[in-house]
């Protein structure tokens, strides 16, 4: 009798009760059918774009990356200009005079070899001279050349040349190519062509060798040919003469270098007899002392 008085009460608490378990279990279900559907919804998209996932990548990059735009023409023209004003002065007017040989040798005889030019790097005029003077005789001759680059390391080279001395004065038409051959030779060969259909091939070719900066070891070796006798210069057809030379010189300056060498000469064929003739020798040979200056 005394429990009916609580049974109300009871009832209540289980109501109560049911009615929060039953607002928990409304709630919980929806969270978790969410989550799942979550990646429901990324493979509904998968099946129907195979491709969907690498576009949103592509769109969200990965922190840290950065992909480099592709360069266009007006990138490439604002970072290469053409500079106009760069070749005002890009070939200015230049000269230079060398003599490469100014001797004396043990008979006696004083011998020069030399060379000028003034112009541009398009083209030059060269003034080209070698002889000798024995005895109060003068022997030698005069190129004056126009010269136009063939490439880095050669310039061909067209003009005339004068001779005079032992014998009547011959002019001659000439052509040819100077320049720097592999393992660095210079290398100088003409043409000429005079009067009467006569003809002269001159070639030479020397090396600088460096003992130490300013000590240098050059040899040097020159031949001439000839198409026609010519008795009256010492000139015979075929192989005229031939020289080899070796020098020492020390540059106390790069514009002044004195040297001592040692030189031969040797006159072939048709030539030797004509020199014979004349009363000179066929062959000389004997140390040389003289100075190589520039500027």
């Amino acid at each position: 009798m005394r429990a009916w008085p609580l049974l109300p009460l009871t009832l209540w608490l289980g109501t109560a009760g049911a009615q929060t378990h039953d607002h928990h279990a409304m709630h919980a279900p929806k969270a978790a059918q969410d989550v799942r559907a979550a990646p429901a919804k990324a493979t509904d998209e998968d099946q129907t774009d195979p491709h969907a996932a690498h576009r949103a990548m592509a769109a969200h990059p990965a922190p840290g990356t950065y992909q480099v735009p592709p360069l266009t023409d007006a990138d490439r023209v604002a970072a290469f200009p053409v500079l106009h004003a760069a070749h005002a002065h890009g070939d200015p007017l230049v000269w230079m005079v060398q003599a490469d040989r100014l001797e004396s040798t043990q008979d006696d005889t004083l011998t020069w070899a030399g060379k000028a030019w003034v112009g541009h790097d398009r083209g030059r005029l060269w003034l080209r001279s070698e002889g000798a003077r024995r005895h109060g005789a003068t022997d030698g001759h005069l190129d004056a050349l126009w010269g136009r680059p063939l490439d880095a390391w050669w310039d061909v080279l067209v003009g005339v040349r004068h001779d005079r001395g032992h014998g009547p004065a011959r002019d001659w038409l000439a052509l040819g190519v100077q320049g720097l051959a592999p393992y660095k030779f210079e290398v100088q060969v003409t043409a000429y062509l005079g009067r009467g259909g006569r003809s002269l091939l001159q070639a030479e070719a020397e090396y600088d060798l460096l003992l130490t900066n300013r000590l240098i070891l050059q040899p040097r070796v020159e031949a001439v040919l000839s198409g026609h006798d010519d008795p009256a210069r010492q000139v015979g057809t075929g192989l005229v003469e031939t020289s080899a030379e070796l020098r020492l010189r020390y540059e106390i300056r790069r514009e002044f270098a004195p040297y001592l060498g040692y030189a031969w000469k040797a006159h072939h064929g048709n030539s030797s007899g004509f020199v014979r003739a004349a009363g000179a020798p066929t062959q000389t040979h004997g140390w040389v002392a003289g100075v190589r200056v520039w500027f």
